[in-house]
C-alpha cells in the first residue's frame, strides 16, 4: 500500500513541492515565472500566482524555525541604512549585521532619524538578549544619539571606510530588488527581507577561508536543515 504524502490543508500539492518552490525563489535569484517555468520542467504545473500565495503563508513559518546564530557578548554590530523606493516613496531599510556578515535584524521605516535608529538598537537588543562589545556605523548622527540614550555605555566608532560590512550587505538585496522590479508596500518589503535574509544567513559559509569540501559540507547541512524546518508541520 502506496502512503500518500503530506499536504497542507487545503492544498493539493504536497508539502514537499510547496517548500522546494519557496526555496527556490528566496535562495535564488529566480523571478516567480522562474520558479513556475522551473516546477513545470519537472512537470509539476503550477502557477505563478500560486507560488507567491505559497511564499507569503508559508515562508515566515520556516524562516522562524531556522537555527539562529548565538549571540556573544564579543560580537560587534554594523549599523546602516538604505534608501528604498516604494510607489514613489521613499522609506528607509535599516540593517543591523555582525562581525561575520551575519543579518541581525532588519526593520522597514519611513524616516532617517534619532527615533528611527533607537528603534533598530531597542530591537536588536530584545531580539539578541546581549549587548555588543561595540557598534560600527558609518557618518550619521542619528546613531549617536540614539545610542546615547539606548546603550550609553557601549563603544560607538562613526567612519564610513569602517562599516563596509553592512554597506556590502546592501548588495544581494539589491539585486533581488531589481529582479523583483520593486515592492509595492512596506509590508511585502518587511515580509521579504526577513525571509530572505534568514535563508542567505542559512546558506551562505562565513567569510573565513574554507577548502571546497568544507564549503560543500556547509551546504549539505544547510540543507538538511532547511528540509526539516521546511517540511514541518505545525
Amino acid at each position: 500500500m502506496v502512503e500518500a504524502c503530506a499536504t497542507y490543508k487545503d492544498h493539493r500539492f504536497p508539502i514537499e513541492i510547496v517548500a522546494h518552490a519557496v526555496w527556490l525563489y528566496y535562495r535564488f535569484g529566480l523571478s516567480l515565472r522562474d520558479v513556475e517555468d522551473m516546477l513545470l520542467e519537472r512537470g509539476i504545473v503550477v502557477s505563478y500566482e500560486t507560488i507567491r500565495r505559497w511564499g507569503k503563508k508559508h515562508s515566515p513559518d520556516y524562516a522562524r524555525r531556522l537555527r539562529r546564530k548565538a549571540p556573544s557578548k564579543d560580537d560587534v554590530w554594523h549599523l546602516d541604512e538604505v534608501a528604498v523606493r516604494i510607489n514613489g516613496r521613499r522609506c528607509w531599510l535599516w540593517r543591523a549585521v555582525d562581525q561575520d556578515g551575519y543579518v541581525l535584524d532588519e526593520i522597514v521605516q519611513t524616516r532617517r532619524n534619532t527615533k528611527a535608529a533607537r528603534r533598530l538598537l531597542i530591537r536588536l537588543l530584545k531580539k539578541q538578549g546581549l549587548s555588543p562589545k561595540r557598534i560600527v556605523t558609518d557618518k550619521l548622527r542619528s546613531y549617536s544619539a540614539a545610542r546615547r540614550q539606548v546603550m550609553p555605555d557601549i563603544e560607538h566608532r562613526s567612519h564610513k571606510g569602517l562599516n563596509n560590512r553592512a554597506e556590502n550587505s546592501h548588495l544581494p538585496f539589491r539585486k533581488r530588488e531589481r529582479i523583483r522590479q520593486g515592492f509595492r508596500s512596506i509590508g511585502s518589503l518587511q515580509h521579504f527581507v526577513s525571509v530572505f535574509s534568514a535563508i542567505r544567513n542559512l546558506f551562505v559559509p562565513s567569510r573565513l577561508n574554507r577548502s571546497a569540501t568544507q564549503i560543500r559540507t556547509h551546504r549539505l547541512n544547510a540543507m538538511a536543515e532547511w528540509k526539516a524546518a521546511a517540511l514541518q508541520i505545525a
